[in-house]
């Protein structure tokens, strides 16, 4: 598997490429090319294009969760195939694959919508839309995890303003968010979004899933913003009891949280060009 940054909160140094708070990995396996994540504008594109990445050969789109920085690039991968079409270049019809709350509208108040501006009606115009709770293998190393199970005591604790679920507007736990899981011969390579569901629970879910109790590596977003001083003593120490040796903890990850982490494990800067090989 390869995978390369397209958007993240970090640029790198001599790296010249357009950043934003928000993720967009490229990833290539078996063949099949996975946008996982679309950042919070169209700059995934033009980083794409930057590094000679076709985006009009994309297989199957992998949305984390709902949130407006993992999504709102939708709108232009639409104009870009939209385009495409008109102008009669060639181009794949992806698949998309998400939670089936991905798409529910999503405010941290009256005023701040926070969810996908483009509903799964829309989406399913342009795109072959997969809704599952349940895990789906995409080939037979990488799967999307669907709903994670939330088994400790100490993450995903507080609410994320409102979603709106069977016609109610209920606190948002963030249901809808999910992961990808690499199997290689040494363990397992997790990709996460923002880990809302707490990247102690993915982890614990991912081994469960694919029947591996070895951690390879972890990239993304850890959901350590600001944490409380309980969820990061406790991710720090299941970190370090599970031997997790690597760590690529990115975009909603703040600079104490990444301090501690690297006290226990290996942690690796992540920035917009990265490419990383398993």
């Amino acid at each position: 598997m390869k995978l390369t940054v397209l958007i993240d909160n970090n640029t790198l140094i001599d790296r010249y490429f357009y950043g934003e708070p928000g993720v967009s990995y490229f990833i290539q396996d078996d063949n099949i090319n996975i946008l996982f994540d679309v950042g919070y504008t169209g700059a995934f594109i033009k980083n794409a294009h930057k590094m000679q990445i076709n985006l009009k050969n994309i297989d199957l789109i992998v949305i984390s969760h709902g949130h407006n920085d993992h999504t709102g690039g939708l709108f232009d991968l639409i104009k870009l195939y939209t385009e495409a079409a008109m102008e009669k270049i060639k181009y794949n019809k992806p698949k998309l694959i998400a939670h089936p709350l991905a798409f529910s509208n999503k405010q941290l108040s009256e005023n701040e919508e926070i969810g996908s501006l483009i509903v799964a009606d829309k989406l399913n115009k342009h795109f072959e839309v997969v809704l599952s709770k349940e895990p789906i293998w995409i080939t037979d190393k990488l799967v999307f995890l669907g709903e994670i199970e939330r088994q400790n005591e100490f993450e995903n604790k507080i609410p994320i303003g409102k979603v709106q679920y069977n016609g109610n507007e209920i606190d948002d736990y963030v249901l809808d968010d999910s992961a990808l899981v690499y199997k290689t011969s040494k363990g397992l390579v997790i990709i996460t979004g923002c880990s809302h569901s707490g990247i102690c629970n993915i982890i614990e879910y991912s081994k469960k899933i694919c029947k591996d109790d070895r951690i390879v590596d972890v990239i993304g977003g850890f959901h350590l913003l600001n944490p409380t001083e309980e969820t990061l003593k406790y991710t720090c120490e299941y970190i370090k009891q599970n031997n997790i040796n690597e760590l690529h903890a990115c975009h909603c990850t703040d600079l104490r949280s990444k301090i501690e982490l690297s006290k226990v494990s290996n942690l690796k800067e992540v920035g917009i060009g990265l490419v990383l090989e398993y």
